[in-house]
């Protein structure tokens, strides 16, 4: 049988690679789909003070620190058993809604718009972001301000742009500075004309893909993200909604603290990766996704005028439940925007400039558990400590995991559709890289350690021949 190895996935957070076997025809048989980092932050943090673990998290990754922080935070606070203040929650929101903005015009802009943009069979030498510069330079140039956008509003809160230290057990640990909130909101406009005008690019160039709407994961699975009590989609609190590929409600309101009764985890043997599942279906069969697509397919609405507005046409163009990873990119649009109104409404409100920004508190419970909607996806951080709060235990479910069996099966689908072993083509090789970084995965996320990880080791000849070969389960 021979094999194509993608070695490196270009444009995406971390590092991963995948391998496409062919059968005797020259025809795709399989598909792999391998992370190839390992960081093991779950273990390194035992014995560290649980306060600790939002500016440790945080260095997981340099793209959603604040992601982190926050799951993080949450987790201490209910450790801590406080409510926070109203102040407090409303801050952490609008740092996360900036966080929102910036990550997911890093996505499209940045990693994506080569393909979108440019074309999937454009020259690879310039099918990057100067290659945008030169055929697209009013695009680019909107990229790179609705990212300054959101990581200037991080600054001015947090008064760094990567990893703060501003989100902490209890609350925050600063206001609002007056100033920062009305500069902020002068900036606003001109941030919402910016996805305004990307969403209507991007409305007038999706349907030049039909191929890769076709092929890109498009098969039924369910879907999982954040609501609010009347269903309304939420990014920093909220309950669990998973519903089927049809639409129809499987587990709804589902608090943070019961996530275990209905994800599982597994692992497997070629990725440091790991593969949770709907524990009530069972592995494999219980896969999921979440991110951008899943939470517009989970969510009845959006509850800001302007996100609701796209929605709809969203929902009118592809339907009520959209299958198609393809689409993750328009999702992130529509998100862009509610981001953005979200934080005109936060700003909009006079308790944002309270004072009373942070509760204190010892340890009151021995276990805690925090859930986001983080830019890729639901993001839990579930945390055990002893009775003098060093942490004892710590898993952490980060979005790209979940989407690991989804990623999978989509390589699979867009290389059996576009991969010719006779014929080998670079604009298919890129169609399934291209297929990853439609989920945008953050790889230095989502590679941990709970348990044993089994791996395949291989001793392979210089004609390729395997000589040799352990396994580890």
């Amino acid at each position: 049988m021979k094999k194509i190895t993608i070695d490196h996935v270009s444009r995406i957070e971390g590092h991963a690679k995948i391998t496409i076997r062919l059968d005797s025809a020259g025809q795709v048989a399989d598909t792999q789909f391998h992370v190839t980092q390992v960081r093991g932050f779950e273990k390194f943090v035992e014995g560290r003070p649980y306060y600790e673990m939002p500016s440790i998290t945080s260095r997981i990754c340099g793209i959603c620190p604040v992601s982190h922080e926050l799951a993080s935070s949450k987790a201490c606070d209910s450790i801590m058993a406080v409510r926070i203040p109203v102040t407090a929650a409303k801050l952490r929101e609008l740092i996360h809604c900036a966080q929102f903005v910036q990550s997911h015009a890093l996505s499209f802009f940045h990693l994506s718009a080569p393909d979108l943009l440019l074309g999937m069979d454009f020259d690879p030498a310039t099918r990057n972001i100067a290659g945008l510069l030169e055929e697209h330079p009013d695009a680019l140039r909107d990229g790179i301000g609705l990212r300054k956008f959101g990581q200037q509003v991080i600054e001015r809160l947090a008064r760094e742009r990567v990893h703060p230290s501003w989100v902490v057990p209890g609350g925050v640990n600063s206001p609002l500075d007056p100033h920062a909130r009305e500069l902020t909101l002068t900036e606003l406009p001109a941030a919402m004309a910016i996805v305004k005008r990307t969403l209507a690019l991007w409305k007038g160039t999706v349907d030049h893909f039909p191929n890769e709407i076709e092929s890109f994961s498009n098969f039924p699975t369910m879907y999982c993200g954040l609501v609010g009590p009347d269903g309304s989609l939420r990014l920093y609190d909220g309950n669990l909604r998973f519903v089927g590929s049809d639409g129809s409600m499987v587990a709804d309101q589902v608090a943070p603290n019961d996530y275990a009764t209905y994800i599982g985890e597994a692992t497997l043997p070629d990725s440091y990766l790991k593969a949770p599942y709907f524990k009530p279906t069972g592995f494999p069969d219980g896969i999921y996704r979440v991110g951008p697509l899943a939470r517009l397919n989970v969510a009845d609405r959006c509850g800001t005028p302007g996100a609701d507005a796209e929605l709809e046409e969203y929902r009118q163009r592809f339907g009520r439940i959209v299958q198609s990873g393809f689409h993750y990119h328009y999702a992130r649009l529509i998100e862009a925007l509610y981001a953005l109104e979200r934080m005109q409404e936060l700003l909009d409100d006079p308790s944002i400039v309270g004072t009373m920004v942070r509760a204190h508190a010892g340890v009151n419970d021995l276990e805690g558990v925090g859930v986001i909607e983080a830019p890729r996806g639901t993001l839990i951080h579930h945390y055990k400590v002893d009775a003098n709060g060093a942490m004892t235990w710590a898993n952490l479910v980060v979005a790209t995991g979940h989407n690991n069996l989804a990623i999978g099966r989509g390589i699979l689908q867009v290389a059996k559709r576009f991969v010719d072993g006779n014929k080998i083509k670079e604009g298919a090789l890129n169609r399934v890289s291209a297929l990853v970084r439609a989920y945008d995965p953050c790889l230095s996320c989502s590679t941990h350690a709970l348990g044993t990880v089994p791996l395949a080791l291989e001793l392979r000849g210089a004609d390729g021949q395997l000589l040799d070969e352990v396994r580890t389960e």
